[in-house]
């Protein structure tokens, strides 16, 4: 690779992915195993970077050929989350998101947006009954995990512990980073879904576990509701001492989300796509980040503010979803 300019990019967008507390010359001398003057070297243009080079420092930080030569196309190249494997069970799921999370937080400057289809995942973990149901679903419908065949879902016998703990550190995560979520009122559909079709077909052990689940879900709304009219993050229980990030949240009757996460770190945006319910592509395509970011903004204009203002809309957006999370008892 001998382009001057593609050379300096190439390091320009690494500087820019990387924590502003991280050094991209340590990072680049420890993975090549190079010296601090052949790195500077490298990023003035002095040295072309050999092809060898350019493929560990490809696979390091995840960028393809195509993003390094800045190939003009209406093409966008994503990265797909499980490159390394599939997820094989819910457990290993939760810590790929705690990781992921851990990243973000790595950053000075961070802000996420979340355009809800349905509920975010994060909102699940606050209460123990919940979290052990939607744990359960995920394990035995989605997943297919073997040890859940021919299982009914009940809170005595069904060991969550280690899943609620997991939530626990991804809503901790979670609560650190300042954010902005546009929901609909049909944005708690699949959940609603999940539970009638679980209590329609018998695999709910008892009448009292669903009526736990269902409570358990109807507190997690009215745990939102209070963050949401304070505009901050916090946990059940909680006073002001211990409010984290700022959250905004919008409300939008006519468009209903696809569940995309868009994360801007230091000023690098990447934005993270939904696919097959639980699995994500990500991309941070420069003219493809830019036009989620205004396509979300549009959305964010034509919608209504309930957090800290609106307190009308708030209390009839919240009083309707949880009217319909308690009919689930009949």
């Amino acid at each position: 690779m001998n382009d001057t300019n593609l050379q300096k990019d190439l390091f320009n967008y690494i500087k820019s992915s990387l924590p502003a507390h991280v050094s991209m010359v340590d990072a680049v001398g420890d993975l090549l195993n190079i010296s601090y003057d052949s790195v500077y070297r490298r990023i003035r243009g002095e040295k072309p970077i050999s092809l060898d080079e350019l493929k560990v420092i490809c696979e390091h930080f995840n960028l393809s050929l195509d993003q390094v030569l800045q190939l003009h196309s209406n093409k966008v190249l994503f990265t797909d989350l499980e490159a390394n494997g599939s997820v094989v069970n819910f457990k290993q799921y939760l810590q790929g998101l705690i990781q992921q999370l851990q990243y973000f937080n790595s950053f000075n400057k961070k802000e996420l947006l979340y355009l809800s289809k349905d509920v975010p995942i994060f909102h699940f973990f606050y209460f123990k009954e919940l979290a052990a149901f939607k744990s359960f679903f995920w394990s035995k419908s989605i997943l297919n995990e073997t040890e859940f065949e021919n299982r009914n879902f009940s809170l005595k016998k069904f060991d969550s512990a280690e899943h609620f703990e997991l939530g626990q550190k991804i809503l901790n995560g979670y609560n650190d980073i300042p954010s902005t979520e546009l929901w609909n009122y049909e944005s708690i559909n699949s959940t609603i879904l999940q539970i009638e079709y679980y209590r329609d077909a018998g695999i709910f052990d008892t009448k009292e576990d669903l009526d736990i689940v269902v409570d358990s879900f109807d507190a997690t709304l009215a745990h939102l509701q209070k963050q949401v009219e304070k505009g901050r993050k916090f946990m059940p229980g909680i006073g002001e001492a211990g409010y984290k990030a700022p959250f905004k949240f919008y409300i939008n009757e006519i468009i209903l989300g696809n569940n995309s996460i868009l994360v801007n770190l230091d000023e690098t945006k990447t934005v993270f796509i939904n696919h097959i319910v639980l699995k994500y592509i990500s991309t941070s395509d420069i003219k493809f980040t830019v036009k989620a970011f205004n396509n979300f903004q549009n959305l964010v204009s034509r919608s209504v503010l309930i957090s800290e203002t609106g307190e009308k809309e708030r209390n009839k957006f919240f009083k309707a979803l949880r009217q319909r999370v308690q009919a689930l008892k009949k």
